[in-house]
C-alpha cells in the first residue's frame, strides 16, 4: 500500500492521473458529439454563420453560411477530438507502464502530445478561430469561450507536470 501511495503521490503519478483525466474527458466529449450530433451541430452552425453577433459589415464577410462546409467543420472537430482522446489515453497507458521500468521519455512525449492536441483544439480552434475570427465573443446565445478557456486551462496543469524535470522520473 505504501508503494502505491508513493507512486500516486509522486510527480509521475500525479501527471499520469491528470493525463488520464484529460484523455477520458475528451473521449466523453467526442462520444457526446457523436451520439448527440445535433446539439453541438447547432452551436457550430451559429458560430460559423455569425447570425447572433453584432452584424458588423466589416466582419460579416467571414461568416460561413454553407451548411455542407459547416458540417465538414463539425465532423473535423469530432475527428480531432477522437484523435486527441486516443493519443492522451495511449499516453496514460504508456505512463502507467513506465512505473518500475524507467521508460518515461517516450511515455511523457506521447502524453504531452495528446494534451497539446486538446489545447490546440480549444486554444486555436475555439478561442482563436471561433472566438475572434467568427466573433463568438459577441454572441450571448452561442458563446463557448468560457468553456474553451476552462478546457485549455484544465490541460495546462498536466502538460506542465509532464515537462517538469525531477528525480522522480527516474526513481519511480
Amino acid at each position: 500500500m505504501n508503494k502505491l501511495i508513493d507512486r500516486l503521490g509522486s510527480l509521475p503519478g500525479i501527471a499520469t492521473i491528470l493525463t488520464g483525466v484529460v484523455g477520458v474527458y475528451i473521449a466523453l466529449v467526442a462520444f457526446g458529439n457523436i451520439t448527440d450530433f445535433d446539439s453541438n451541430q447547432a452551436f457550430v452552425h451559429h458560430v460559423l454563420e455569425m447570425d447572433t453577433t453584432f452584424d458588423d459589415p466589416d466582419v460579416m464577410w467571414r461568416a460561413v453560411e454553407n451548411n455542407t462546409l459547416q458540417n465538414i467543420g463539425y465532423v473535423g472537430v469530432i475527428v480531432w477530438e477522437t484523435l486527441c482522446a486516443v493519443v492522451a489515453i495511449w499516453g496514460t497507458v504508456l505512463l502507467i507502464g513506465a512505473f518500475g521500468h524507467g521508460r518515461w521519455e517516450h511515455a511523457r512525449k506521447v502524453a504531452s502530445l495528446g494534451i497539446l492536441m486538446v489545447m490546440f483544439l480549444f486554444g486555436f480552434g475555439f478561442i482563436s478561430v471561433g472566438g475572434e475570427w467568427f466573433s463568438m465573443w459577441q454572441s450571448s446565445d452561442w458563446n463557448g469561450l468560457d468553456a474553451a478557456i476552462r478546457n485549455f486551462t484544465l490541460c495546462a496543469v498536466p502538460l506542465i507536470l509532464l515537462q517538469l524535470p525531477s528525480k522522480d522520473w527516474s526513481e519511480v
